[in-house]
């Protein structure tokens, strides 16, 4: 077992990482909640099917009830938030009792956010079933999308705890272990050049994604995450960092439908945009021929689809949350390790997203 400990101005608590890991929530339950009144589990459709039933007999000294959401970003929406206010509500949850988190970064960022602003705020745990979840779980970034822009709705509110059990790993699809290691290459990128280059040298094809494999790379990726957030925890500086690659990521994820490209997949668009844009105008030096190359052995798509106006994306990243008033701020590079941050016109903007668009 790896355990991780988050320090940030609101709150402390543990990352717990390893396999089996889910078998010591009862005592920290039994510890940390001696007053525990009830337990609601918030899961989707794919992870009910294949582990809630172990969980709540894992759980069965307590009082629980579950809500199964739909998969992915689909959960995201106001209509799943208000039926999960519905369904606590109904299950007389109150101050005492506490919410958990079982799935991916969807259901993660959907419960805590119900967590957030049930009652103004009852605990939570975080679940992770996904590499991805490995970013989004920590941190206490909970939120739902808008149409008009992906987690335009939210909080900063901390868990009690995550438990990160690597079993759940184990029946990941490809295009989900795809989805997580973007944000662990983004991790190395922004923070530490000996990691990216173990990544690169470790992970040659996406069958090296495992979860025994990767354990170290999620829990430095973690690591990585909590320094940051411990000094910075509501995003006022150093923490949009941590949104490398998500300016543009995030505005390709929103037109093609949310579900149509994963998270992970159009931040490493995203990042290949960011990258060259930081060539430009840092002289970052950096092999993007060799970068590429390796994505594509992954299997990732490393270019815009075709299909999408540069236009369109200039607007979705016109709404991204570091931007103020008309100027798009993108997180940049100056070497692997060391990001700023810069404001890039729309016309130079322009001109770089009508290069980086597929062709053919």
């Amino acid at each position: 077992m790896k355990a991780v400990s988050v320090q940030t101005s609101s709150k402390e608590y543990p990352v717990l990482i390893g396999e089996k890991i889910i078998h010591e929530l009862p005592l920290f339950l039994h510890n940390e909640f001696p007053q525990l009144t009830k337990l609601m589990i918030i899961t989707d459709e794919n992870i009910g099917k294949l582990y809630l039933q172990d969980l709540l007999e894992v759980l069965s000294d307590f009082e629980s009830s579950h809500i199964i959401v739909p998969n992915g970003e689909n959960a995201k929406t106001f209509e799943v938030y208000h039926e999960c206010l519905t369904f606590a509500l109904k299950q007389q949850l109150d101050r005492k009792s506490l919410i958990l988190a079982f799935g991916g970064g969807a259901v993660g960022d959907l419960s805590g956010f119900v967590a957030a602003t049930y009652m103004r705020g009852i605990p939570f745990i975080q679940i992770p079933t996904t590499i991805l979840a490995h970013d989004s779980a920590v941190g206490g970034k909970v939120a739902i999308n808008h149409e008009l822009g992906k987690n335009m709705v939210g909080a900063f509110y901390q868990p009690e705890a995550v438990f990160y059990d690597l079993e759940y790993l184990h029946t990941l699809p490809e295009r989900e272990k795809r989805s997580g290691f973007a944000e662990v290459i983004k991790h190395a990128l922004i923070h530490d050049l000996s990691f990216y280059e173990e990544l690169k040298e470790k992970v040659k094809t996406i069958e090296d994604i495992q979860a025994r494999l990767i354990q170290p790379f999620l829990a430095r990726g973690i690591e990585i995450k909590a320094n940051i957030v411990g000094e910075d925890e509501k995003e006022t500086g150093k923490r949009a960092f941590l949104n490398f690659g998500h300016t543009l990521g995030h505005a390709v994820e929103a037109e093609m439908g949310y579900g149509g490209w994963s998270h992970g997949e159009a931040i490493i668009v995203g990042m290949r945009y960011a990258i060259q844009l930081s060539k430009k105008y840092n002289k970052f030096a950096f092999n993007d021929e060799e970068f590429t190359n390796w994505l594509i052995t992954l299997g990732y798509e490393t270019e815009i689809p075709a299909e999408i106006p540069a236009e369109k994306l200039l607007l979705r990243m016109k709404q991204d949350k570091k931007t103020i008033g008309s100027s798009i701020t993108f997180v940049l590079l100056e070497a692997i390790g060391n990001p700023m941050m810069m404001k890039i016109d729309d016309e130079a903007l322009m001109m770089e997203l009508e290069r980086f668009v597929k062709k053919g």
